[in-house]
């Protein structure tokens, strides 16, 4: 039986004020008044785990922690078949150039491991998240979501962010780069996690 969230503040492990507003607007329903890491002065903590639930606690539970409110974390990213599942957790970094992050770097990189390794199409794949929302006393809930896709070159639409250019999702004959934000944001794996959150301790 999952726990209910029965308070009315809840931290949201991030420093991302769009990611803060975009929940704040879900949990608003419920009569949940929202802060970030940033209002509280929060570093963000090492993540060292090697999966998306390993990382998204350590940061749930860190801000509990520092804070002790009850906090909402999430981690995300992209899995290619082709590539056993990597990115991975390293979604970000593939991106990192030592001045920031270039996702068109990182998309290149993509599909040239995808070429280097095999021509077989499609090249599945699936943007994940994975949400965790942990108490004071310890306890957490773990919802997941996955939008299934494949890999497409080159890269189309200059919508979205990070691999949405080369991200086809299943049902659509378009990649996220080129689709409409609000259509994305509805159908996303973000969105699937947070309609397993909201069913699990809210609604």
């Amino acid at each position: 039986m999952m726990r209910r969230f029965e308070g009315k503040k809840l931290l949201i492990a991030t420093h991302n004020r769009g990611k803060l507003e975009e929940i704040e607007a879900l949990l608003a329903p419920y009569g949940v008044e929202v802060t970030s890491n940033a209002d509280h002065g929060l570093p963000e903590p090492d993540e060292t785990e090697t999966t998306f639930v390993g990382n998204a606690r350590i940061k749930a539970h860190a801000a509990v922690k520092a804070t002790g409110l009850p906090a909402l974390a999430d981690d995300s990213g992209l899995t290619v078949d082709g590539l056993d599942g990597a990115p991975g957790v390293y979604t970000a970094d593939w991106a990192e150039t030592g001045d920031g992050r270039d996702f068109v770097k990182a998309m290149t990189r993509t599909w040239e491991e995808l070429e280097a390794r095999d021509a077989a199409t499609p090249r599945r794949a699936q943007f994940r998240c994975c949400l965790v929302l942990a108490w004071p006393d310890g306890h957490d809930e773990v919802f997941e979501g996955v939008m299934p896709g494949q890999i497409v070159w080159p890269m189309r639409g200059d919508q979205g962010h990070g691999y949405d250019p080369i991200f086809q999702p299943d049902g659509y004959d378009v990649t996220f780069g080129e689709m409409d934000r609000w259509e994305k944001n509805r159908i996303s794996h973000r969105a699937d996690a947070f309609r397993r959150l909201i069913e699990g301790c809210f609604a």
